[in-house]
């Protein structure tokens, strides 16, 4: 990781100094003025400008004071409008302030500056901004606009915490489960390529694809199956009867909305083994409360890492093969629950 040096221009008039006489006892060496500009945190021209005074009249030639610029001095905004700006940037989203834009990309805040002070400036002079305040650009979290914040919040308040209760009281075991379908051309990686040359890979068919349904707990266990089709409530129902089959403990299985996990035929299948299964249902719209789902993102980004396959069958085998290496290794199980949505339902 690359060390950042601070501005020459916070540093004190002593420190300044002494960075004279390094820069003057590396031009004396040979060193070059951009090296040794880069070394000490200045600019190649500030090092050309001590070594000639040097030169031309000796030490008591050197600047006793500060040079350049004052740090802070010449930026479009203050003190007060930058902390506005980072305020807004905080506690609301663009569209909240009539801003078009889904995040706060520069060229959102570009306009929110714009609105807030008639100020305008570069994208890339934002962006310098951004980073200056401790911002940096991260994939988002997704959200969606049909979630109910008060059904999340009586779910993570209340709902539960009775779960976990009356789990602990029956001495059973909650899981949560998810489906997942994982494409033969599925790699979200980066890959190296020269500069200006794009990095390229030979996909195979988009269509060819691999089923997974799957349900983990926060002790690290993990109950897997794969399939082919589409997810139907005689699968679902297959599923469940495997996972009753692999503890003696009654099992609080925690699903999403989805029309099969909700269907006549599961619903009373669930009542037939009531005194071994009760199905639960999280708020509509709130997959990122579901811990499954971030073992399907692990999923995701690790079952191509060998190499596309090239037939639904080599899908299926590189899934099977991911998930039976996660049987083993309950530590990574138990790290899905780690992730600030789910925190939650940990351990």
């Amino acid at each position: 990781m690359a060390i950042s040096l601070p501005d020459a221009r916070s540093l004190s008039d002593e420190v300044l100094e002494a960075l004279r006489l390094r820069a003057l006892r590396g031009c004396q060496k040979g060193l070059a003025h951009v090296d040794i500009a880069d070394m000490l945190g200045v600019s190649p021209e500030t090092v050309s400008r001590w070594w000639g005074a040097y030169t031309d009249k000796g030490l008591d030639a050197l600047p006793a004071g500060r040079t350049g610029r004052p740090l802070g001095s010449g930026r479009t905004l203050n003190d007060e409008q930058a902390a506005r700006i980072q305020h807004l940037i905080d506690s609301k989203s663009p569209a909240e302030l009539g801003i078009a834009c889904p995040l706060w990309s520069r060229r959102a805040v570009r306009d929110l500056i714009v609105k807030e002070f008639g100020v305008h400036m570069r994208v890339r002079t934002v962006g310098k901004y951004l980073k200056r305040w401790g911002y940096t650009a991260k994939r988002p979290r997704r959200h969606s606009n049909d979630q109910d914040d008060v059904e999340v919040r009586t779910w993570l308040e209340e709902t539960y915490p009775l779960i976990e209760a009356q789990a602990e009281q029956e001495e059973g075991e909650i899981f949560w489960c998810d489906e997942a379908g994982v494409a033969a051309d599925e790699y979200p990686r980066l890959g190296y390529a020269r500069k200006g040359q794009p990095a390229t890979m030979d996909v195979p068919d988009s269509h060819i694809r691999g089923n997974l349904v799957s349900a983990i707990s926060n002790e690290g266990t993990l109950r897997f199956m794969t399939y082919k089709g589409s997810m139907n409530a005689a699968v679902f129902i297959l599923f469940l009867g495997q996972l009753l089959r692999s503890t003696t403990r009654k099992i609080f299985l925690i699903v999403d909305h989805l029309r099969v996990h909700e269907s006549v035929a599961v619903d009373n299948w669930v009542e037939a083994h009531q005194d071994r299964i009760e199905l639960l249902f999280l708020p509509h719209y709130a997959g990122e409360l579901n811990p499954d789902e971030y073992l399907n993102n692990d999923l995701k980004g690790n079952v191509h890492e060998e190499g596309l396959p090239s037939s639904a069958d080599e899908v299926r085998a590189g899934i099977q093969r991911f998930m039976r290496t996660l049987l083993h290794w309950s530590a990574r199980i138990a790290s899905y629950f780690e992730h600030p949505n789910v925190q939650y339902a940990g351990p």
